[in-house]
């Protein structure tokens, strides 16, 4: 059926409204997201080794050997989650910490991100790598606990802050309109807390409210011009 009718066309505006409302409310989420290096990967792209975590740190657990990394940006989901940048093997991380009977260690990297995704305030550390001596049977979250205190959890235990940073947030909805996080070459422009929509207070928009309205007002007026006509 067509918008024809007097009062279909107030319809049909209502649903555009709320559909270009929809799309706007589109947004990324700021927070640290967890990866493993693969280390079967045989290319010349850093950004190729590195696969999204399927476990949360704080039940990972590594191997010796093992090289994981934590990135933190702005993004919706893992799909369009920022890589951790530089290189990444082992050897380099590990080169000066001896192997212990009873231990393992873990090789870590840390990119703090950019500053298009710190939040307002804040500037991002310079990426760093660490070697982390743990025991046999100690988790990834051992691992930050290790060299990279203080880390910061919320309630739900996400991983809010590693060695301090970011001071205050943790996971918070980041609006659609600013700048997409800033990958440098061979990364992608990231566990997602939420469902990629909403906006900050988990309210609808002020251009929504003014939107409906504005469709409501257009809505009562039709109708008073349609009994008017009839009498």
């Amino acid at each position: 059926m067509t918008c024809r009718r007097l009062v279909l066309p107030v319809l049909c505006l209502l649903l555009a409204v709320l559909g270009t409302a929809g799309q706007a409310q589109a947004v990324g989420y700021r927070y640290w997201s967890f990866w493993d290096r693969d280390s079967t990967a045989d290319t010349a792209d850093t950004a190729d080794t590195w696969v999204y975590a399927t476990q949360g740190p704080s039940t990972a657990r590594p191997s010796d050997g093992d090289v994981q990394g934590f990135r933190f940006s702005v993004s919706e989901d893992s799909k369009d989650s920022a890589k951790p940048r530089g290189a990444a093997d082992f050897a380099t991380i590990c080169a000066k910490t001896p192997a212990r009977e009873g231990s393992k260690r873990v090789g870590l990297v840390l990119d703090f991100g950019t500053a298009a995704d710190a939040p307002s305030g804040s500037t991002p550390p310079s990426p760093r790598t660490a070697c982390a001596l743990i025991d046999d049977d100690a988790t990834t979250a051992d691992a930050l606990a290790a060299v990279a205190k203080p880390l910061r959890y919320d309630t739900n235990a996400l991983l809010c802050a590693i060695a301090g940073y970011p001071t205050t947030g943790c996971g918070e909805p980041v609006a659609d309109d600013r700048p997409k996080t800033s990958a440098s070459p061979g990364t992608e422009a990231k566990s997602n807390p939420s469902d990629g929509k909403g906006n900050g207070d988990g309210g609808p928009s002020v251009g929504l409210l003014a939107g409906i309205t504005a469709v409501a007002a257009l809505g009562a007026a039709a109708t008073w011009q349609a009994r008017r006509r009839r009498n």
